[in-house]
């Protein structure tokens, strides 16, 4: 039975039969005129989501992973200089991956718990006289911290500097879930997965590609086949594939977008942030601490929590899972064994939030915590309670 218990990790998120039996085809022609009326559509809505209307949707079989190597494969050139602030482990993640491709990575260090550094990139972007840098990647939610950062004041600073250099941004664990501005934010790739928002299995990176990006791949000289921009798109216009494409999760893609439309992509949002703050609460009244530094920063989709000193996160998310079958996210990097992670996206509803909280609770009296049972569950229930009835008062 324990696979009917919610997970709160912070993707892949919990599927919604809905979705589920969407994927569940039998196979089919990807050649065929009945696909092109199925891929079509979906790259066009997906448009939506990103908030653009001059980007083109492109998606590769792969993880959020194969969507950094994307970006980064077909715009730039061996030894193209990147600006990078590293703030968690997925900011870490894409630094690593740059280097490996023989980038000059420019890193800007920050403490984990903090956002991107708008200002230090402004300074970092007004020194580049020559503009030699190329792009400034950004993560737009640190999974691993749970922070947010603001892109709309990144972009701001790199217009201040007046700087030509791209805009990349990693919103993987942000899109569907939160407001994104592709076109607003002056992003010129925005890359995220099927896996989180969109409540899909794992298997398909899909970014969002602004003309500026489009232009460089004219001149990128990094090498690319399999996640070659050119071959994708050529195969798009005509509505097909350049090569065996993940058929379940397009058709899964295609039932998702639906979803988001019907619930309203400001109900998405909102409901996500109602989450978020339930979940919020509960922290204050267990009297622990949340990574991100201040609450500009919190995120809607995940919430980083410290442990207290002398405690073992890992060992918390072990007892949680071992004892009561459900799956919290452990700490990463720097917060390995510090800090314990509540994902709070995708599938989720307020009784279901409830329902994990009660087991961290669970959990932490098992292991002496001190925290009082029921004391978090009802500073949740208590918000949540007075979100919904002003919900079901305006609706009358």
């Amino acid at each position: 039975m324990s696979d009917q218990n919610p997970l709160f990790i912070p993707g892949p998120t919990n599927i919604p039969d809905r979705l589920r039996n969407a994927m569940h085809i039998q196979t089919r022609d990807h050649r065929a005129p009945d696909f092109v009326e199925t891929f079509a559509p979906v790259l066009e809505d997906t448009k939506k989501v990103f908030g653009t209307t001059a980007g083109t949707v492109i998606t590769f079989p792969a993880s959020g992973t194969g969507g950094w190597e994307a970006a980064v494969c077909n715009t730039l050139s061996p030894g193209d200089k990147v600006l990078v602030a590293r703030y968690g482990m997925f900011s870490h993640r894409w630094i690593d991956l740059c280097e490996r491709h023989g980038l000059d990575v420019q890193i800007i260090e920050c403490p984990w718990g903090a956002g991107a550094p708008a200002d230090r990139f402004e300074s970092a972007l007004s020194a580049d006289s020559g503009h030699e840098i190329k792009a400034v990647l950004v993560t737009h939610n640190e999974t691993a911290t749970g922070v947010k950062s603001d892109i709309a004041a990144v972009r701001a600073a790199m217009d201040a500097a007046s700087h030509p250099a791209m805009l990349f941004v990693d919103c993987v664990s942000s899109l569907a879930s939160m407001p994104f501005e592709m076109d607003a934010w002056g992003v010129d790739i925005a890359v995220s997965g099927s896996q989180k928002g969109f409540m899909l299995a794992t298997g398909m990176a899909i970014l969002g590609v602004s003309p500026k990006a489009l232009d460089a791949m004219q001149t990128a000289k990094l090498p690319r086949t399999f996640f070659d921009f050119r071959d994708m798109m050529g195969a798009n216009a005509s509505g097909g594939f350049p090569y065996t494409p993940p058929l379940q999760l397009i058709y899964g893609m295609r039932e998702s977008l639906k979803m988001l439309f019907e619930e309203g992509l400001d109900n998405v949002y909102a409901r996500h942030h109602r989450l978020a703050e339930g979940v919020r609460r509960a922290v204050g009244a267990w009297g622990l601490e949340l990574v991100a530094k201040s609450p500009d920063l919190y995120s809607d989709t995940v919430s980083a929590i410290y442990v207290p000193d002398g405690f073992d996160s890992n060992a918390l998310t072990d007892q949680a899972f071992n004892q009561y079958g459900v799956s919290f996210g452990i700490g990463l990097g720097e917060m390995n064994g510090r800090a314990f992670r509540i994902g709070h996206l995708g599938s989720l509803t307020d009784v279901m939030v409830l329902s994990g909280l009660a087991t961290i609770e669970m959990a932490m009296a098992d292991l002496d915590y001190g925290v009082e049972l029921g004391s978090g569950v009802a500073a949740a229930q208590e918000y949540l309670r007075a979100g919904n009835s002003a919900s079901v008062k305006s609706a009358a």
